[in-house]
């Protein structure tokens, strides 16, 4: 039987929520389970990007010669467990337009990949070709969805494209991943974060259909 891992990686920032209140991890948890009803998974992680320090890469080139930051054990960790992972999962609300601590470890990562290529244009970095879906969610409902695409998943995906990760579309129009809408926000004088509804059985319906080409890319790939 094949050995198939998958790490989901929840980008969202925000730490006054719990995990299980969080619409990035319920997604990764929502993902995990449909792609476990499809191919074998000997294990499955959820790395909260809340929790973890990343610094901003300041181009100091140390990585060069190392395949590592030089001064951020938290990134080389999280860097590993995507080397040691068959399958990434990017989940991304949308901010301005992702949120911080993704965008450092993405430009991490792409400054890794990018001093290699450069001096050797054969080079492979060592995720190269490793299979990743990104899903955005965001305040806006569907008809937002596309603009969400354009600065969450595009972004993303120009990174990866970098990385050498592998994107993996739902179709031609949503070559970049997904985008799944909020159902309603609504303020109360109690707080002064929204509270966001999501229709959780359609999100899931298109969860699935994404991780179906997530699988079948995946099978591939073995």
């Amino acid at each position: 039987m094949e050995i198939i891992k998958i790490l989901c990686i929840s980008a969202s920032n925000i730490k006054h929520k719990e995990s299980n209140e969080s619409t990035s991890f319920r997604i990764c948890t929502i993902a995990i389970a449909e792609l476990s009803k499809m191919i074998d998974i000997t294990n499955n992680s959820i790395i909260e990007l809340k929790n973890k320090t990343i610094n901003p890469c300041v181009g100091c080139g140390g990585c060069f010669h190392s395949n590592r930051c030089v001064d951020n054990d938290c990134f080389n960790d999280i860097y590993e467990s995507i080397i040691h992972n068959d399958i990434i999962l990017i989940i991304s609300p949308h901010y301005a337009p992702i949120p911080a601590k993704l965008a450092a470890l993405l430009e991490k990562m792409e400054q890794i990949t990018f001093l290699k290529s450069g001096k050797d244009d054969t080079y492979k970095s060592e995720v190269y070709g490793k299979p990743t879906g990104v899903i955005s969610h965001g305040g806006g409902e569907s008809w937002a969805l596309v603009s969400y695409k354009k600065m969450v998943n595009d972004t993303i995906a120009n990174a990866l494209d970098t990385i050498q990760l592998k994107i993996v579309p739902l179709s031609n129009e949503w070559d970049t991943g997904i985008s799944l809408p909020i159902k309603k926000a609504s303020f109360s004088e109690n707080s002064i974060f929204p509270t966001q509804e999501y229709d959780w059985d359609f999100i899931t319906s298109v969860i699935f259909e994404y991780t179906e080409q997530i699988a079948h890319i995946t099978k591939g790939t073995k």
